[in-house]
């Protein structure tokens, strides 16, 4: 994620900012990349400190619009959960405007997000032909570390839920093209294979005990499918980590230059590379403060590969370049 320029005045704004340092009221403008000091602001600034502009007064951002089902106001803690699910939505569809996606010149389906607040009974998360479902309830950090640990993953957070999520529908918009899906078959295995059984099989026996030297998580060996959502959501982690590095300014030998940008890297191996020696330094300074691990995942070959294949589609972008 960049580092942006305040548009009165000196000083930096960060992608979440509502107003400047002395208190100016801003906008983000996806489609400029910018910070602007005019109106119209989305319709949920008041509601869920959305920052983005709106096309008219009165009307939704380009993300908000994305959300057809809002959570259940009634139901406790709703209003501030979306709010940051919102956020880490925003987030998203900024990182993969780098690439294109969803954005005006995209002539492609856009997602739609069903924001579902969590009553007695949980919220299963997921794609299904083009809408991305998301439980709210998982931006509560105490729920979120539960489900961590009594599912023994190594990452769980809202904003790797939307790129999981996401990532399903990106599978089922680039599946139309018959060159992805060979191509795809090759490398993952076929997809066709049933779903529901694979997924059975995995809670009931585990993954394979060689599941680390072909995929990235224990989950992503259960079906092509989610190998290619857990793929693509670490080739989004990986590309948004060395980007963010070297926005803020901070300097590394395995930086290629001044100015390097991540999203317009075209060697896959560099990137994954880049932002592998990244990570290893951060998780190193987490460590100094008793936190865990940024990006907690090993790169085996098959992965690499994987990377590299996913890499090769997102990086083509919406326009299929």
């Amino acid at each position: 994620m960049r580092v942006f320029s305040n548009p009165v005045g000196p000083g930096t704004l960060w992608f979440d900012n509502l107003a400047t340092a002395d208190g100016t009221p801003v906008g983000y403008d996806p489609q400029a990349r910018a910070f602007v000091a005019s109106p119209p602001y989305c319709v949920n600034r008041e509601v869920i400190g959305c920052n983005w502009i709106a096309p008219e007064p009165g009307t939704f951002c380009r993300s908000c619009a994305m959300t057809a089902l809002a959570p259940d106001r009634s139901i406790p803690n709703a209003v501030p959960n979306w709010a940051l699910t919102e956020a880490a939505k925003r987030w998203l569809l900024d990182n993969l405007g780098r690439w294109n996606w969803f954005r005006p010149e995209d002539r492609g389906t856009r997602p739609v997000f069903h924001m579902l607040a969590e009553g007695p009974t949980p919220v299963s998360m997921g794609h299904i032909e083009g809408v991305v479902t998301i439980s709210v309830a998982e931006a509560d950090e105490v729920i979120r570390t539960t489900r961590r640990q009594a599912l023994d993953e190594p990452y769980r957070t809202m904003i790797g839920h939307m790129r999981h999520e996401i990532a399903h529908m990106l599978w089922w918009r680039l599946s139309l093209r018959q060159d992805f899906l060979d191509a795809f078959r090759a490398l993952f295995g076929d997809e066709r294979a049933d779903y529901s059984a694979a997924l059975q099989r995995h809670y009931h026996n585990g993954p394979p005990p060689d599941w680390r030297s072909h995929y990235l998580t224990s989950y992503a060996s259960s079906h092509p499918h989610e190998d290619w959502a857990e793929t693509a959501a670490n080739l989004l982690h990986l590309t948004d980590i060395a980007d963010s590095f070297a926005a803020s300014g901070l300097q590394s030998p395995v930086l290629p230059e001044a100015g390097w940008d991540a999203y317009s890297e075209t060697d896959p191996a560099r990137l994954i590379h880049i932002a592998a020696s990244l990570s290893i330094g951060i998780n190193h300074v987490n460590r100094s403060m008793g936190l865990s691990d940024i990006y907690p995942f090993v790169l085996s070959e098959a992965a690499h590969r994987k990377l590299a294949f996913v890499h090769e589609w997102l990086r083509r972008g919406a326009l299929g370049r």
